[in-house]
Formats: structure tokens, sequence, C-alpha cells
């Protein structure tokens, strides 16, 4: 941040943006094997690729769907929304891989990586957090400004909303006293939701039965308490069912069993020095466990022995808000946060070589960073067909999809260490 003996801080800071940002334009093609740029009309604090991927024969792309939510200001109607986006396929021209539909100079045209949103449901104010039932992904649960959780089977929903703006979840799962964003539904049991909220709770939902049922509203299963602040974040475990994490504002990162009868944590631990915003448990290892903060760090634990961190990655030079394993390779994992910035890290690379030169870029675990946004990036996520895509949204309103280039993260053993 500009310093307050400024005397235009915000208009500095607007600059020192806007020039960092026509830099990483020109830098582009250079950068990223696929780039595409979409102006929502209202900021998402909320992004998630839903798992179909449609290729049409005789089409040089594919078709994919995102889901996303608005968050809108002067009383405007609030919208869960399902976006479908063209991504061009691995074959086709580099050039068309990369596009900007902003309109602005330097763009790309916008034929290659199209966004178009197809379906809007109406939302009681803005959507904190959407994401899908794995083994259902048309039942979407979202968590909201009320205390109230929100499930829509989208399948069941019209593509244009009713015009007076009535909100008509499926379900409405109660058991919170405050709005919250924490969201996790279970990989093994089909309907188990968890969630975090302001008020210190973690409330456990099976939704399964009842949605089929027409029920309306459903009581919590369990409420797990156990931290003095907020809740900010709830993840299932990768390969144990009844295991789940929670972090939260008191800095602490607490394990739980749901099979344990006394609905207390089975351990906690200090995890940073100020607020836990999100935990990750890695897909592929079940000890390894990853948590990020507004002390701006990504700490890696083993869940084995929670009294001491494996690694903490420092490059983000404001808080975490959110972070997430590659789908598709055990060592990768990324971070975005305040600093406008999305960090791709690689375990596998911690304790490298580096020349100085590239020490002043990081340490030499930090793989890549994405400086396409020019605002806070409120989530991220993963893309689980296509290798190494990811979508961002920032709070400008912008939707980014992006690939960084392959020689990047290309194995670059048989490489000389030194870059030049």
């Amino acid at each position: 941040m500009a310093r307050d003996d400024e005397d235009y801080p915000d208009e500095l800071e607007e600059r020192l943006v806007s020039e960092e940002y026509k830099i990483w334009k020109k830098n582009t093609p250079f950068l990223y094997d696929l780039v595409v740029t979409h102006a929502l009309e209202w900021p998402s604090l909320t992004v998630q690729w839903l798992p179909d991927r449609v290729e049409l024969p005789g089409k040089d792309y594919s078709t994919q769907k995102l889901i996303l939510g608005t968050h809108t200001s002067e009383n405007e109607q609030n919208y869960l929304m399902i976006a479908e986006v063209q991504l061009p396929l691995e074959d086709s021209e580099i050039d068309a891989r990369q596009c900007d539909d902003r309109g602005e100079a330097g763009g790309f045209g916008a034929a290659a990586g199209k966004v178009q949103v197809i379906q809007l449901i109406n939302h009681e104010g803005e959507v904190n957090r959407a994401r899908y039932c794995p083994q259902s992904p048309f039942v979407l649960a979202t968590k909201t400004i009320s205390a109230d959780v929100y499930v829509f089977d989208y399948s069941k929903h019209p593509s244009k909303p009713p015009a007076e703006g009535l909100c008509c979840p499926d379900l409405r799962l109660k058991g919170h006293k405050t709005e919250g964003y924490g969201l996790s539904w279970s990989p093994f049991r089909e309907g188990h939701l968890l969630s975090g909220s302001d008020d210190a709770q973690i409330c456990l939902w099976d939704v399964h039965g009842p949605l089929g049922k027409g029920e309306k509203t459903v009581d919590a299963k369990n409420i797990y308490t156990g931290h003095l602040g907020v809740v900010e974040d709830v993840a299932w475990h990768s390969k144990h069912e009844h295991m789940f994490g929670s972090v939260g504002d008191d800095k602490q990162l607490m394990l739980w069993d749901t099979r344990s009868p006394s609905n207390k944590s089975v351990t906690a631990v200090e995890a940073h020095q100020a607020e836990v915003n999100c935990l990750a448990f890695n897909p592929y290892n079940e000890y390894v466990l990853a948590t990020g903060s507004a002390d701006k760090n990504v700490a890696i634990f083993d869940i084995r022995n929670l009294a001491h961190r494996m690694h903490t990655f420092q490059n983000h030079t404001e808080e975490v808000f959110q972070i997430g394993w590659s789908p598709k390779h055990e060592t990768i994992l990324s971070s975005c946060g305040a600093d406008r910035r999305v960090m791709c890290w690689d375990l596998s690379r911690i304790g490298d070589e580096q020349s100085p030169e590239d020490a002043e870029d990081g340490p030499p675990e930090l793989l890549f960073i994405h400086g396409g946004h020019t605002s806070k990036i409120s989530d991220f996520a993963w893309n689980g067909n296509d290798d190494w895509v990811v979508a961002s949204v920032a709070e400008d309103n912008i939707l980014q999809i992006w690939q960084m280039a392959e020689n990047i993260y290309m194995d670059d053993a048989e490489k000389d260490d030194g870059k030049a």
C-alpha cells in the first residue's frame, strides 16, 4: 500500500496497479498457453468448475461450465449463476487461445474462449460461496447473507429467473446463527454437507433424503463447537470419510472425527500468527494439509504431527483468502489473496538451488505468479478436466480462465539449472 504521507495514496496505488497490468498484458504470450478475460456484470465471490466437459465433432473447443454468484450493490437482485465456457482444444492455434472480451486495445478477439451466463437463479443477498455435490453435480449449496445455507437443484430451475425476484431454494438448512463462508460436500457420503460460520459453529447436514421428499427445511444433524471465533473454512478429508478439518479467526486448525460422541475436535493447533482463512487436504497424500492466513503465509502440515509445520510458503504481500491443490499433480498447490495474485507452488522444488537472480523473484518452490487481476481475488478453482487450467474471480467483476505456459511446469531436469 502507498504510505499515508503521500498526497493521494489511492491515486498512486491505482497508477501502480494499472502499470503492473500493462506489463502483465504485454508478457501474456510468453507466460501463458491460455488466457480468457471476461467482465461479469457484478463481482463474484465464488467460482467452481462443474465436472461435465463436452467435445463436439468438428469443433476446435470443448464446452464446460462454471458456478458463479453475484455480489450486487444498491439493492440490485442477486443471483446464483451457471456459465458456459468454450475452451480451445490443446492442438488449436496458440494465438487463438488468448482472448479478452473486455474490448481493450491489445485484446486477442473473443472467439477463442467464450464465456456466457446461461442460467440465473434468484438468490437472497450475495452468494458468499457456492459448491456442487460431487455425487450429484446438479445439486448446489450456497452460503448466504443469512444464517441459512441454501441448496438448489439447478436442473429444476428455469434458465431465466422469475421477475419478482423470489428466491426459492429446494432446501433451507438450519443450524447457524449468522452468515459465513466455509462449505464442503463429503466426497464419500452423498448429501453430507459441512458448513462453518461467523457464529463459531460447524454444522453437518444430510440432505440426500430430504431433497427427493419435497421437504423445505432441514435441521443440522450435528453441530460442532470448539472454535472461539469465526470459522472461516471447513474441508472434508480426501481419503478418510469420517475426518474433516476447520480453521478460524482464533488462529486454530482443528481436526474432527464424525464418529466421536463428544462433538469435540480430535486435535487442535495454533496454525498461524493471525486469522486462518482457508484449508485444503491434499487429494493424493492422506497426511498432507495446507492452510492460508491473514499473516500472508501458506503453511503445510502433516496431520500426524500438527505441532511442527512441514513448510511455509512466503511470497504473498497481503492476506491469503483461498488455497487449492491441483487435482492432477500431488505436489502442486495454489493460493490467492488481497494482493491481486494467484501463486502456484510446487512442493517438489523446495530446497532447489537457485541463482541469485532467480532468488530475487521468489523461493524455488514458487512456480508461477498469475498477475492478471487488478483487484483482490476472492476465489479460484482448478479445472478437473483440462490440466493446469484455472479460473479466478476478483472484486473488480473480472473472471479469468488461464493456463500457464507448458515450459514453466515441464520437468526442467534436462535444462541447465541456471536460467540465464
